[in-house]
């Protein structure tokens, strides 16, 4: 395993990350998700992420419980807030009251004393930045947490922050987690530039299209009716023929270097030094060693080429 610097700070995270949306807590059960994290653990992934909002904290309890067995010290964990939980009118968003009632409630779920990550897991249009940020540095004074991020924020956004914290002298955001994959990849305009920028690494999710970019489909058609691709909507509506084809002619550029499609879906991601690990999905053992041959694997500038000239090919 490999590790990188995230952002301009001095933490390290393997450039392999294991989540727990839509599938600890939920999907999987806790078992399976137990031997995953654990495995996970035995590779060296040393950055694990989740969420309050993931089956309305089930995936904490499930993913603090596995990483209780290990020394705090020795991994990196990630929790976020922003996603409603509660019917409240402040049950949601980024305020004083709900960022610190949501990390105080993740952090009992967890069974922790500190997260090493805290994500605003999106924009808040109705809550100053500054209140944000304010709020976030008094856990980092309390050691509640370590390290501030954000998810999916626009560059715009993500400046702003930048420039409020500059101006209160607040700590900065060091990471930033969007999603980022073949398939999407709206962070090479204006994220990344950011980042290289202002030291905030990336921490990418969905780096394998919700298993579209691990060729399992053959056909839209194909995809079984009971998987998860066909019970969520806005996963199978992203799953194409043309999506398809194009992992077809991906998987004979992966042969070629003796890869699965995944492990060069995976390796073309961590082709861009601003992005600090991939996050993967687990619910098998197996798919996490699968998944980890990716790190070190270094693509030519042929070979990027030509995976650019099969992802050109597709259009929304």
């Amino acid at each position: 395993m490999k590790y990188r610097r995230v952002g301009r700070s001095g933490l390290k995270v393997s450039e392999i990350s294991l989540g727990s949306w839509l599938t600890y807590g939920g999907y999987v059960e806790q078992e399976r998700a137990a031997s995953a994290i654990r495995k996970a653990y035995e590779l060296g992934v040393n950055s694990f992420d989740t969420a309050n909002v993931y089956e309305r904290g089930e995936a904490e309890k499930v993913m603090g419980a596995i990483l209780r067995e290990y020394p705090r010290e020795s991994y990196v964990l990630a929790t976020k807030a922003f996603w409603p939980m509660g019917e409240g009118p402040n049950d949601r968003g980024l305020s004083r009251k709900h960022v610190s009632e949501q990390i105080n409630s993740s952090l009992k779920r967890l069974g922790l004393d500190y997260v090493d990550i805290f994500y605003c897991h999106r924009y808040d249009t109705e809550t100053p930045i500054e209140e944000t940020l304010r709020t976030i540095e008094d856990f980092v004074r309390q050691g509640k947490v370590l390290y501030a991020g954000v998810s999916e924020w626009t560059a715009t956004q993500m400046q702003a922050a930048l420039g409020t914290a500059d101006k209160y002298l607040l700590d900065r955001i060091v990471v930033s987690q969007p999603i980022y994959n073949m398939f999407n990849r709206y962070i090479e305009k204006e994220v990344i530039p950011l980042g290289e920028a202002e030291g905030i690494s990336q921490i990418v999710f969905s780096p394998l299209a919700q298993g579209l970019l691990t060729g399992k489909y053959d056909s839209v058609a194909s995809i079984p009716g009971d998987s998860r691709a066909a019970k969520l909507e806005w996963v199978k509506n992203g799953i194409t023929e043309q999506k398809i084809d194009a992992v077809k002619k991906l998987s004979g550029i992966a042969r070629e270097h003796s890869l699965t499609v995944g492990q060069l879906a995976l390796a073309w991601i961590l082709r861009q030094p601003n992005v600090a690990s991939a996050l993967i999905g687990a619910s098998r053992p197996e798919q996490v060693e699968e998944n980890v041959k990716a790190t070190g694997v270094e693509l030519s500038e042929e070979t990027l080429s030509s995976i650019d000239t099969i992802l050109n090919s597709v259009t929304e």
